[in-house]
């Protein structure tokens, strides 16, 4: 089996290109510098063709598209606010460019998308089959998941990965909870009763590769555990695997005032559900929080 990965020097890109790599599978990352190898293809997300020979694409048996500027890498000023568009919606749009001319193109395409697609969902949980949300993430995930879709009128299967909040000691939304939870100062954000869905990363990277087989599964797939923690219960057992207290709440005003508009998500509430990986017949090795946590930081 051969699988072309973007984004495979990402926190997700990375451990599912180490698995896969065990498994035998032979990995083809496309890289935007000069390739160093016969395992790297150069290609260029910004540029409309992707700066990317077609030919480069035929004979895979899969691509997953993982590239994208990280949501909270920072504020979300004007700049970056098109950051995050660009280096997605552009790089999937050259990505299926290229795909649509190859003469040999590969039969799926996973391509990276985000539960923002839901909005604020408060406590009502969601599915695959709710409608998009309203909010800055919400259009973003709706224009990304639009630039993948002509690549399923090409023959491909394409499946749109909508992500939760990856869960991996290396890195994501721990790599800065983490010190701050071992020095003491872990808290509540807000009220502490808005969900969180989130995934380990070993679930996560398990749930790609079993979408990669199942040909029967198409379409928008949420990449969540099956039980949403609140964010009560997530820093509760946060401090309990560290064995620190966790007593303090960082006010809602305070968070809106140091982080504008990313402070949505904090304060908002996602309760997404994985129901289509469910009914798939996937089994998740962490379904609850505390066995997630304890994994991933114990």
């Amino acid at each position: 089996m051969r699988v072309a990965i973007t984004g495979s020097s990402g926190l997700i890109g990375s451990a599912l290109a180490d698995a896969l790599q065990r498994d035998g599978t032979e990995v083809v990352r496309l890289v935007r510098r000069s390739p160093r190898g016969p395992a790297e293809i150069a290609w260029n997300p910004m540029d409309p063709g992707g700066g990317l020979d077609p030919a480069a694409l035929d004979g895979l048996d899969g691509l997953v598209h993982l590239s994208g500027a990280p949501i909270a890498g920072g504020l979300w000023t004007k700049a970056r606010k098109a950051e995050l568009r660009s280096s997605r919606i552009q790089s999937t749009r050259a990505l299926v460019a290229a795909l649509g001319k190859a003469a040999n193109p590969p039969p799926v395409l996973l391509s990276g998308s985000a539960i923002g697609w839901y909005g604020d969902t408060g406590a009502r949980e969601v599915d695959e089959s709710a409608p998009a949300g309203t909010g800055f993430l919400a259009d973003l995930v709706r224009d990304w998941e639009a630039a993948a879709r002509p690549a399923s009128q090409a023959g491909l299967r394409v499946v749109y990965l909508r992500s939760g909040v990856v869960l991996s000691r290396k890195g994501g939304m721990l790599g800065p909870l983490v010190p701050l939870f071992r020095f003491g100062l872990g808290a509540r954000m807000g009220p502490g009763t808005q969900f969180i869905s989130w995934i380990s990363v070993t679930d996560h990277v398990a749930a790609v590769r079993f979408l990669l087989d199942h040909a029967d599964v198409e379409g928008p797939v949420n990449l969540t555990a099956p039980v949403p923690a609140t964010n009560a219960e997530f820093t509760a057992d946060m401090a309990r695997v560290l064995r620190r207290p966790a007593i303090a709440r960082v006010p809602a005003p305070v968070l809106r005032a140091a982080l504008g508009e990313l402070s949505g998500e904090l304060l908002g509430s996602k309760r997404v559900v994985p129901q289509r990986l469910n009914e798939a017949g996937f089994a998740f090795r962490y379904p609850g929080i505390a066995g997630a946590l304890a994994a991933e930081l114990a």
